[in-house]
């Protein structure tokens, strides 16, 4: 069977150093099978003029609940599918379905859907494996995690869960309470990346944590300490033991709400491009009108609302998840925090992918890597995006 020839032309190619003008992407398959400064021949493809665009990488989402008023937790193929393709019209080529804290059963039901859609996903963003977010967080920072799941690290229940499912990547836990440490040593000898998150711990617990292997810290600045006063003695909370340790990756939800342009700058200037990685962390409200909305299944989540391009609690006292997409982090990054184009789609792309360890395949391209694009315009307006070769979104 001969595989399906593409060729995308005159625009603008993205690379991690450099931007090829009037260069060419040639595609077999599923696979970039070369890169061209110029137009070059290339026999029986299907031509696709950027007219001038940008062919970028395609956006890589290592934190997301949901959109298209859809949620992971509705336990629903249907919900997988639909947020893959809710996302890949926003330049989202891969992502990590992510859980909220539940019931063990529920956790557990997710990852059995999670197996289906996963071999049913073909005209959506690809998925990556799973990235648990809780159930193991602080109560004090649960932020919108219902407080009726959180609990302690239970050895018994995440080797369970880790011994049923093998889609797991990632795993979110405050690194503060008893036994996490245990915890991220042992869902690190499965090939699970531990992340901080939803904690209380100051600097001192944050850097025995990393050197426990929590090297990610989840949505910096949301639902984490920073400096704390404590009987007139101040402490230094985890966002400055992110600062601090260079060997720590930091995600951060570039919204423009979560965080204000001031912070993104400073996490640009501090971390920088490489160390970076711009998450949606959408619920099911993005890409859906304002109003009310549900954070979490369906059946027992959080009502929210959602104004001002953020979903909230109804009391207003705190945020409840992100409703944004791919395309609008980096064109905040570029267009509040200033930073250049170039090191904006880093963060989406290359810096993700190393991160979940997946630069062999995917994050920039180059021969060999998976066909995994988005074009977009001057105001990263998404033209089309293609998942392994395959057109899945054109506007």
């Amino acid at each position: 069977m001969n595989k399906q020839r593409l060729k995308i032309f005159n625009g603008k190619i993205i690379t991690p150093d450099k931007i090829i003008d009037g260069g060419a992407v040639l595609i077999t398959g599923d696979t970039i099978t070369a890169i061209s400064e110029s137009g070059i021949e290339f026999e029986d493809a299907i031509e696709i003029n950027a007219n001038g665009k940008y062919i970028s990488p395609g956006f890589i989402d290592i934190h997301v609940h949901g959109g298209g008023g859809h949620d992971f937790m509705d336990g629903t193929e249907t919900a997988f599918l639909k947020i893959a393709e809710t996302h890949a019209q926003y330049g989202t080529t891969s992502m990590l379905p992510t859980t909220l804290s539940a019931s063990k059963t529920e956790i557990l039901q997710t990852l059995a859907v999670y197996e289906d859609a996963n071999r049913n996903n073909i005209n959506g963003a690809q998925f990556l494996g799973m990235h648990l977010e809780g159930p193991y967080l602080s109560m004090n920072q649960c932020g919108a995690q219902d407080p009726k799941y959180i609990r302690d690290p239970n050895p018994e229940e995440y080797k369970e869960i880790l011994s049923r499912s093998s889609s797991i990547k990632r795993w979110s836990a405050a690194p503060e309470l008893k036994g996490a440490f245990e915890f991220a040593n042992y869902i690190k000898s499965k090939g699970v990346l531990p992340a901080l998150a939803h904690t209380d711990a100051i600097y001192e617990e944050a850097m025995a944590a990393f050197e426990n292997g929590y090297t990610l810290a989840t949505h910096l600045y949301s639902a984490m300490t920073g400096v704390t006063k404590r009987n007139a003695y101040r402490y230094a909370g985890v966002v400055e033991a992110a600062y601090l340790i260079d060997e720590m990756d930091v995600e951060i939800i570039a919204d423009g709400i979560h965080l204000p342009a001031p912070l993104l700058k400073l996490v640009y200037k501090i971390k920088g491009a490489d160390k970076t990685a711009l998450i949606t962390d959408a619920m099911r409200g993005a890409a859906m009108p304002e109003g009310e909305s549900i954070l979490g299944s369906l059946h027992n989540g959080l009502k929210v609302i959602i104004e001002n391009g953020v979903a909230k609690l109804p009391d207003r006292s705190s945020f409840a998840g992100s409703v944004a997409t791919a395309d609008r982090l980096v064109r905040n990054m570029v267009n509040m925090a200033g930073i250049p184009l170039i090191d904006a789609v880093k963060m989406i792309t290359a810096t993700p992918a190393r991160i979940m360890n997946v630069s062999d395949k995917k994050g920039t391209l180059a021969k060999d890597k998976d066909a995994d694009i988005a074009i977009f315009d001057n105001n990263i307006n998404i033209e089309m995006t293609v998942v392994k070769g395959k057109i899945i979104f054109k506007r």
